[in-house]
């Protein structure tokens, strides 16, 4: 999350308006992320209740006819249960508005706060709360193409060249290029697939103590190697500052996951694969932005060698990691 786009009271008031939840109270921008421009907005509610949600407009990389399927897909989430926000329709009955050229949608706000460290008990509902997504997204009609596949690592790695990767880190260039070698020769083919979050960070999980009570920020989700989501959420959040692998929130996610879903042989055979993708997808996204994010941007840049670090490891030590996880 973040605001790359400036709205003006006028501006939100407005666009509000066009909505059953009241009269605009406040707004605050959220600088986090590097995806879309987010605020926090406050109404007068239904009934001058009072309500809370979030205002999301779509920036380069979220394009407008996915946001059926990523607006669709909270909906029919949180109907089955999940803990996801649903999306505030317009008096219209539309998911989603146009404001100056981009799409832009009203969704709820949950409760809950993101952790920066876990505990196992935190991973462990985390683990269980992840399988129920992809349970209950089994009779999802929705189909979306993986846009950050292994493919587009390539393209942004190589529109960072090796110049800018070796400003990043001068090893960067080298660690890049032997793992897109590997991974091109080595990625899993058939496994089971499903809709996934694919970017189930801790800033995208609320919690109150060990209780999940929201997943959010769904605009990378699409239609993939269902481990692949697991690999995901594992490199996001069994590693501390400075990137020691912490083992026992390792096991308690995967632990938590198959407490809801069992993993086949072949899946957990493929994990340590899949988290050397899911680290260097990261290293790839996080390098382009820290070389092309705008000026005057209100978005922190995130550093690409934390997940270099965490690539290194699974590269090293991830068939012991995850056969720890397993047994």
């Amino acid at each position: 999350m973040a605001v790359y786009t400036t709205l003006s009271a006028a501006d939100l008031a407005a666009l509000i308006g066009e909505y059953e939840v009241g009269q605009l109270v406040s707004a605050k921008g959220i600088a986090e992320g590097v995806s879309n421009s987010n605020w926090v907005v406050e109404t007068t509610g239904p009934g001058g209740a009072g309500g809370r949600y979030i205002l999301t407009m779509y920036e380069a990389r979220v394009e407008a006819a996915d946001l059926p399927f990523f607006l669709g897909l909270l909906d029919h989430l949180s109907a089955r249960g999940s803990p996801v926000p649903r999306t505030v329709h317009d008096r219209a009955g539309a998911a989603y508005r146009t404001v100056r050229g981009k799409a832009v949608a009203l969704i709820e706000f949950l409760p809950g706060v993101s952790v920066d460290e876990p505990t196992a008990a935190q991973a462990h509902a985390v683990g269980a709360a992840l399988a129920r997504l992809h349970l209950d997204a089994a009779d999802f009609p929705g189909q979306r193409a993986n846009a950050m596949a292994l493919p587009h690592w390539h393209t942004l790695l190589a529109a960072c060249g090796e110049d800018g990767l070796y400003s990043i880190d001068p090893g960067l260039p080298e660690l890049v290029a032997s793992e897109l070698s590997y991974l091109s020769a080595n990625w899993p083919r058939d496994l089971p697939r499903s809709v996934i979050h694919a970017d189930l960070f801790p800033d995208n999980v609320l919690l109150l103590g060990d209780k999940v009570c929201g997943l959010i920020d769904f605009y990378f989700a699409c239609t993939e190697v269902t481990a692949y989501d697991l690999a995901v959420t594992h490199s996001a959040w069994c590693f501390a500052r400075g990137g020691t692998y912490r083992p026992g929130i390792g096991e308690a996610l995967i632990a938590g996951y198959q407490s809801r879903r069992v993993l086949s042989e072949a899946e957990r055979k493929a994990l340590p694969v899949l988290a050397r993708g899911a680290a260097l997808r990261f290293v790839a996204s996080r390098a382009y932005d820290w070389l092309h994010t705008p000026r005057g941007a209100l978005v922190t840049r995130k550093d690409p060698m934390d997940f270099a670090r965490r690539l290194s490891f699974y590269a090293t030590d991830g068939d012991r990691a995850f056969s720890a996880s397993a047994g």
